[in-house]
């Protein structure tokens, strides 16, 4: 089973994020705050610190897919522009299913703005 992959900006670039992820044994891909000094020896986000201090951070960004991040937050952004950015009912399962309609919903529209593909011939 391949692992669970996390990233998240620098305001995540602290020790109890690293240790919970570490706990749900997902590999993180934070990018580490401008003044970032290293970890005790063999932490996974040495690596991230090295690219910044050789000014090879996107190239880490690159072969840590640390990309994705930017693309859920786009997601998360149109979600919010076309549905609501806040939840209308109180009970916590009507949420999971208010917000469940409202991403077929987006998910539909999306869709209706795609080209129609024709094979050349």
């Amino acid at each position: 089973m391949s692992p669970l992959f996390w990233s998240a900006d620098g305001a995540y670039d602290i020790r109890e994020c690293y240790r919970l992820l570490r706990k749900k044994g997902a590999k993180p891909s934070i990018q580490p705050r401008a003044n970032a000094g290293y970890w005790e020896e063999g932490h996974p986000r040495n690596d991230a610190v090295f690219a910044l201090k050789n000014d090879i951070l996107n190239q880490w960004k690159k072969d840590n897919g640390y990309h994705q991040r930017s693309l859920s937050e786009t997601a998360m952004y149109r979600y919010k522009q076309l549905i609501n950015s806040k939840l209308s009912l109180r009970d916590y399962d009507a949420q999971v299913g208010e917000v469940l309609a409202g991403v077929k919903a987006m998910n539909k529209a999306i869709r209706l703005g795609m080209p129609a593909h024709q094979p050349a011939e």
